[in-house]
């Protein structure tokens, strides 16, 4: 399994593809802002030759979704969301207003997402792990034979996810990371919604928000 990274918009979100060795791939949060930032995404997938077959979102919110229309569109796929944040991202248009951001809403179909599922793509899979605290509907999407966990704005290198906005509770957070996520395997690679890669195990014994998880 080979992963890219993208920064895209003001805020620095982390964009992740997803791909193996059939060509076949996932896009994780498409924060694309505007037709720059949505074109390095479409050129890096048509250089690779990839198949995009599906958008996984970690949570809802508006800096994960910025490029989410134009995304699905241009490869006709389905969006995958645990159903606690459709109001999330149907309030993505709001943010955006506030802070004068342009947004394109989603118009596609909405897939389900929920603890355990496995999503397969290609010869690959990721399995949904569901996170509330910073959302309702957060989750992340782990693959244990690579090692590899996609924390959204769960966990961070050194911090983890705010909650002083609507639908984030801080206590619920620290449960979720502490029963989901501090038990997998000290190697495992953690890739943000922002900010650098980090390891589970690394997050265990540093990070100051886990001590006492």
């Amino acid at each position: 399994m080979e992963i890219k990274t993208f920064y895209f918009n003001p805020l620095r979100e982390c964009c992740y593809v997803v791909w193996d060795v059939s060509g076949a791939c996932v896009i994780v949060d498409p924060g694309c802002y505007g037709p720059r930032e949505f074109q390095r995404l479409k050129d890096f997938v048509e250089d690779k030759g990839l198949k995009p077959e599906r958008i996984l979102l970690t949570h809802g919110h508006f800096d994960h979704t910025l490029g989410l229309e134009a995304t699905a569109r241009c490869w006709g796929l389905d969006v995958w969301l645990h159903p606690a944040d459709r109001e999330q991202l149907t309030q993505s248009g709001e943010w955006c207003r506030q802070l004068g951001l342009a947004f394109m809403p989603y118009t596609g179909r909405l897939r389900v997402l929920a603890d355990g599922d496995v999503l397969s793509f290609g010869e690959s899979s990721l399995t949904v792990i569901a996170t509330p605290g910073h959302t309702q509907g957060g989750v992340c999407f782990y693959n244990a034979d690579e090692g590899v966990l996609f924390s959204g704005d769960t966990l961070f290198a050194g911090s983890i996810g705010r909650t002083d906005h609507p639908g984030g509770d801080y206590d619920q957070l620290i449960e979720s990371i502490g029963r989901k996520i501090l038990p997998l395997d000290g190697d495992v690679s953690v890739l943000p919604g922002h900010g650098p890669a980090t390891s589970v195990g690394y997050e265990r014994v540093t990070n100051p928000f886990l001590q006492s998880a």
